[in-house]
Formats: structure tokens, C-alpha cells, sequence
């Protein structure tokens, strides 16, 4: 049986995006990455990309607060290729009304960093992100998910550019999620990276909130700060914890040309196997669930 796959966690990387980060074409070059000539191309190599690898739809994210316009496009262009998911910063005057234009534009979740602008997940500011987030669903109106990325953080392209990365991992706690999770139980909260180093913490606010769910992408690097952990450990814990419905498989692929990075999906369904995961299951974490919360 063949595994069909969706992926979770795609980092969008649009010409507004770099324009964002003070980085003009030459820039990006010379680090050996592609410069899109426009956010229309910048999808259209997406789709070609997906293509290649047989990837039915991905999530892009949109990776700097204000370029929820750039996926935005992408997604109206290729809706049954793409879901629309946008960063926002909810201590910015106007993050309810931006938020709620991204929604109307047909983005569908909302992108938490609390490490990297500096808030507490128990602030007012961030309830109303979760108040917004609830009252979007209706009629045929999908539900919105919110995104919270915890645990350790780090952005590779600031690093390379030279960027400063002045975040605060300790606004990423998962578990400063419980409180919004319980008040807010049909609003879907995406938890990154298996928590990204929290992966205790993780386990017990899903253990305790259906509505979360643990996304597996990236190289899961945090491993290293628990002797002896494993990918393989670390799904099976998942697996016993949250069970087969609420793992989202994702890479955290980004920039180009490396495109999709297909060895994490490799080396993800090789623990699979390993730890002898039937492959009803494996389309539940690489296909069905993600599905399901975006149909």
C-alpha cells in the first residue's frame, strides 16, 4: 500500500518575504538560493514541485508578519494544491484586524511565535487570536487552526544573513497553552516540531486537550537535549500518548533550490517502519489527518 502524502509545514519565501528581511536578490544569491521573480512563480515552482514528488497539497506559510498577501495568492491560484497558513504577531496594534483580512483572503490558520515576539500565551492579546479563531466557523465557513511554535527556535536564513535572532524560549512553554485549548475545544492548535525540545510538555497538553495535535516536520535537531532520544522513540511515545489521528506530518521545507526536502519524509516513514507502524496508520499521520482538518 502506497502512502499518499500531504505536508503540514511549507515556509512560503516570497519576494516580500526577503524584501521583509532587508534582503535584496544579491543577497539571496550568494547564499545560493533562488530569488522568485514574483509570488505568482514562487507558487507555480510549488506546484511543479509537489508534482515531482507526488505531494497532493501543502501548507505554506506565510514566515514574517504582513506577507499573509503573498500565500494568499498562491492558495486562490491553486486551492486543491495549497492551504494558506500566515504569521502573526498579536502584540501589533492592528493583529486582529490583519488577521481577519488574511481569513477573508481564505487563509486558514493562524501562526503563533511567542519566542520571537516576545509574549506570554497567557496574555489578553493572544485569547483574542483564539476568540477570532472560534468565531470564524459557520455555515460554510472552515474552521480556523492556530499554529504555536514552541520549544526552541531558530531561523536559519536570519542566521545566515547575519540577522539578529533576540528570541525569549521561555514564552514557549506548550503547556501555557492548556487554559485556551480547554476554553476554545473546536479550535484546532497545531504544536510544531513534536513541541521542539518540549516534548513532555507537548504530550501532556494533548494527553489532556483533543483539539491539539503535534506536527512532525523538520529535522527535529532538539532530540540532541534528550540523551538517547530517537525519532523512533519519539514516535512511538506520540503514538501511545495522542495516538495515530492527531500527528501531522510536515518537512519545514523552504527555500530553492533544495525545494522539497523529501528526506525527512524518508527518514520519518523509515521509524515508521521500524517501530512497526501499519500503513493504515502512516496515511493517517502522512495523508488523513491533515485532510480532515483542512478539507
Amino acid at each position: 500500500m502506497s502512502v499518499v502524502v500531504n505536508d503540514a509545514h511549507v515556509h512560503f519565501f516570497s519576494p516580500s518575504f526577503f524584501a521583509g528581511l532587508g534582503a535584496d536578490r544579491e543577497s539571496i544569491t550568494k547564499l545560493g538560493w533562488e530569488f522568485p521573480e514574483s509570488g505568482d512563480a514562487l507558487g507555480a515552482r510549488w506546484v511543479a514541485e509537489l508534482d515531482t514528488h507526488g505531494v497532493q497539497r501543502a501548507a505554506l506559510i506565510a514566515s514574517l508578519p504582513g506577507d499573509a498577501d503573498a500565500v494568499a495568492m498562491a492558495v486562490a491560484h491553486n486551492p486543491d494544491r495549497f492551504v494558506g497558513f500566515f504569521m502573526l504577531d498579536p502584540t501589533r496594534p492592528d493583529a486582529i484586524a490583519y488577521a481577519k483580512r488574511a481569513l477573508d483572503e481564505g487563509l486558514r490558520t493562524i501562526c503563533l511565535f511567542p519566542a520571537m515576539h516576545g509574549y506570554s500565551l497567557h496574555e489578553p492579546k493572544v485569547a483574542d487570536v483564539f476568540e477570532l479563531a472560534a468565531s470564524r466557523r459557520g455555515g460554510t465557513v472552515e474552521r480556523v487552526a492556530v499554529f504555536a511554535h514552541c520549544g526552541v527556535l531558530s531561523v536559519g536564513i536570519r542566521k545566515k544573513l547575519g540577522l539578529p535572532s533576540n528570541f525569549d524560549i521561555r514564552f514557549g512553554n506548550p503547556l501555557d497553552l492548556h487554559g485556551l485549548a480547554m476554553k476554545y475545544p473546536a479550535v484546532p492548535i497545531i504544536i510544531p516540531h513534536f513541541g521542539a525540545g518540549m516534548l513532555r510538555e507537548a504530550l501532556m497538553l494533548a494527553d489532556s486537550c483533543p483539539n491539539v495535535h503535534l506536527d512532525t516536520s523538520s529535522s527535529n535537531a532538539w532530540i540532541k537535549y534528550t540523551p538517547g532520544l530517537t525519532i523512533e522513540h519519539v514516535f512511538k511515545s506520540a503514538l501511545d500518548v495522542v495516538g495515530p489521528d492527531r500527528l501531522i506530518f510536515g518537512t519545514d521545507s523552504s527555500f530553492f533550490p533544495r525545494g522539497w526536502n523529501g528526506e525527512v519524509h524518508q527518514r520519518q516513514k523509515s521509524a515508521l517502519d521500524a517501530i512497526g507502524v501499519s500503513a493504515d496508520v502512516q496515511n493517517k499521520i502522512f495523508s488523513e489527518n491533515f485532510s480532515r482538518l483542512f478539507s
